[in-house]
C-alpha cells in the first residue's frame, strides 16, 4: 500500500472513524500500540497485511463507502462479495462490538459504565467515554473476550437492550464448534471440488453494479462448495503455521503450456523474477497437454520445492481444453487437477498447486468427446516420506484454480496474442509480491470487472476462482523471521 493512499485515507477520516478503525485492528497488530491511524496503516502495510481489499474492508466497517469509491476505485458490491467469500482482516468479535456500539446512545453507554463501576478501575472510566473504550478497558482486565461475553450480555439485559443481547447470543451460536478465541482455529473440511459444475463457480459478474447486500439465502446458493481455513490472528502463532512455506530455491516449477503460440514471454519473466524455474511447452491438442502435465507431475524435483504453478493457454469449451485442434478429444478441467492430487503426485503433498487457465471458448455447436482421455490412476512408482502422512491432508487440498473464459473472437483481434487476464495477473504479481494470492486475485477481478463494464460482450473476460488453500499463500520467497529483521518488507 502506497504512502500516498494511506495519507489520503487518514486525512479523510474523522475522529470517530479513526477510533473505530484502531479498535477493529487491535488483534491484527496486537504486538504494537500505534498512536494513530496513519502509523497503524503503515505498520500493516510493512507487514504485508494491507492490500487494497484489506483497506477496503476497514473503510467498509467504518461506513466510508465514499472513500472506497474515490480512493480505491472499488464499489460496495465488490467489497461485500470479498467479505462473503474470503477470510477477513477483522475478526467477527470486533465487528460485533462495533455494531453494538453503533446501536447505543450516550445514555446507554453511561448506564453500562455505571453498572460496571465495581469491575473498573476507579477514575479510569468517566460516564462520557465511548462504548469501544469501555470494551478495551474490560478486555484489559480479562472481563471481556470472544468467549467471555456473559458480563456484557447481563448488563445489556439490565438496561433493557434485549435486541443487543440477542446479537451476542447469535454470535455465541455461530462460534459453537470453533475456538472462540480464534487462536487455534482448525481448518475446515474439504469437500469434493469440481470444475464441471459451473453453477457453483465464483463468477465475477460483469457490468452490473447492484448496491443491495446479498441475502443469506443467495449467499448459500452462490458460494463455491469449497471451505477454506479461517485466517488465524493470534500474534503468538509462528509464520510456519499461518503461511505456506516458500523458501526453496527455486520456489518450484512454473509450467507454461501455450497451445496458441501466443505471447507468453512476459509471464516467463514474471515467474522467473518471483523465484520459479520456468518450463515452456507448445501443445497442439488435448493428448499432448495431458502427456506434458503427467510428465511434469512425475518429476522427482517437486520433493525439494515448496510449490507448483501451471499456466495454460488453450481453446476449449466450458468444461474442457483441447489445444488448437478443435477436432481433437477434449481434456476435462477436473482431470487436470486429478493429475496433481496428493495420491497421484505425492511429491506435492501439502504444498500449494496453483493454476491459471486462459480458455478461449469456441462456438456452442462444437462438442468434444473426452472419453478417450481418462487420466491414469494413482501410481505407486515414487512415494517419498511425506506420502506416509497423506491421511492427514485431504487429497484435494492446497489447490488454487483461476480460470478465465473468453470468446475465441479475441484471438483474431490485433491484440489477440496476449490475454488481458494474464497481462493483469503478471503486472499484479510483479507489483504486489508480498500480497496474499487470494487478495491479489480479488484485485485482479476488480480490474477485469472494470474492463468488462466498457466493452462489448465478445470482448469480455469471465474470471472464476476455486481454491482449497489451508493457509495464506504469497507467491514469492519469504525468509524466516530470524533471517531478516524486516520480515514483511
Amino acid at each position: 500500500m502506497s504512502a500516498e493512499v494511506i495519507h489520503q485515507v487518514e486525512e479523510a477520516l474523522d475522529d470517530e472513524d479513526k477510533e473505530v478503525m484502531l479498535f477493529l485492528c487491535r488483534d491484527v497488530a496486537a504486538d504494537v500500540a500505534p498512536p494513530d491511524v496513519r502509523n497503524l496503516l503503515d505498520i500493516l502495510s510493512e507487514r504485508g497485511k494491507l492490500s487494497d481489499v484489506d483497506l477496503a474492508e476497514l473503510l467498509y466497517r467504518v461506513r466510508r463507502i465514499d472513500l472506497i469509491k474515490r480512493i480505491l476505485k472499488m464499489d460496495r458490491k465488490a467489497v461485500e462479495d470479498h467479505l462473503t467469500m474470503h477470510p477477513r482482516l477483522v475478526s467477527d468479535y470486533r465487528v460485533l462490538m462495533n455494531e453494538i456500539g453503533e446501536c447505543l446512545d450516550n445514555s446507554d453507554v453511561a448506564s453500562l459504565i455505571f453498572l460496571l463501576k465495581d469491575h473498573l478501575c476507579r477514575g479510569k472510566m468517566s460516564s462520557k467515554r465511548s462504548f469501544l473504550k469501555l470494551v478495551v478497558e474490560l478486555e484489559k482486565q480479562d472481563l471481556l473476550a470472544p468467549d467471555q461475553l456473559d458480563l456484557l450480555e447481563d448488563c445489556l439485559k439490565s438496561i433493557h437492550r434485549i435486541d443487543l443481547k440477542t446479537k451476542i447470543q447469535k454470535f455465541k451460536l455461530s462460534a459453537q464448534g470453533e475456538d472462540a478465541k480464534y487462536t487455534k482455529v482448525l481448518p475446515a473440511s474439504l469437500p469434493k471440488l469440481s470444475l464441471t459444475d459451473s453453477a457453483h463457480n465464483l463468477r465475477f459478474q460483469n457490468g452490473k453494479n447492484e448496491e443491495k447486500r446479498i441475502t443469506v439465502e443467495q449467499q448459500a446458493i452462490q458460494r463455491v462448495p469449497v471451505k477454506t481455513s479461517i485466517r488465524e490472528l493470534a500474534p503468538s502463532q509462528t509464520m510456519v503455521e499461518k503461511r505456506y512455506r516458500m523458501q526453496s530455491k527455486p520456489l518450484g516449477i512454473c509450467l507454461i503450456i501455450d497451445c496458441l503460440c501466443s505471447d507468453t514471454k512476459f509471464l516467463q519473466d514474471t515467474f522467473t523474477s518471483l523465484g520459479y524455474k520456468v518450463s515452456h511447452f507448445v501443445c497442439h491438442n488435448a493428448q499432448q497437454i495431458k502427456n506434458t502435465l503427467q510428465e511434469v507431475a512425475w518429476m522427482p524435483q517437486h520433493r525439494d520445492y515448496d510449490s507448483f504453478v501451471c499456466v495454460l493457454v488453450s481453446q476449449g469449451d466450458f468444461h474442457n481444453v483441447f489445444g488448437k485442434d478443435e477436432t481433437s478429444s477434449g481434456l476435462p478441467l477436473d482431470q487436470i487437477k486429478r493429475i496433481f492430487m496428493a495420491d497421484a503426485c505425492p511429491s506435492l503433498l501439502g504444498k500449494p498447486k496453483i493454476f491459471f487457465i486462459q480458455n478461449y471458448l469456441v462456438s456452442q455447436g462444437h462438442h468434444v468427446n473426452s472419453s478417450s482421455l481418462e487420466v491414469d490412476g494413482p501410481s505407486v512408482r515414487v512415494v517419498d516420506s511425506s506420502a506416509q502422512h497423506s491421511n492427514l491432508v485431504h487429497r484435494e487440498a492446497d489447490f488454487f484454480w483461476s480460470v478465465c473464459r473468453a470468446d475465441v473472437f479475441l484471438l483474431k483481434q490485433p491484440s489477440g496474442s496476449r490475454s488481458l487476464y494474464l497481462q493483469n495477473l503478471s503486472q499484479k504479481l510483479r507489483d504486489k509480491k508480498k500480497c496474499p494470492l487470494v487478495d491479489l486475485h480479488i484485485d485482479l477481478n476488480c480490474s477485469m470487472y472494470h474492463w468488462n463494464s466498457k466493452v462489448s460482450e465478445k470482448e469480455k473476460y469471465y474470471v472464476y476462482l476455486q481454491h482449497t488453500l489451508r493457509k495464506e499463500l504469497i507467491l514469492s520467497s519469504i525468509l524466516k523471521p530470524s533471517e531478516s529483521p524486516h520480515f514483511f518488507q
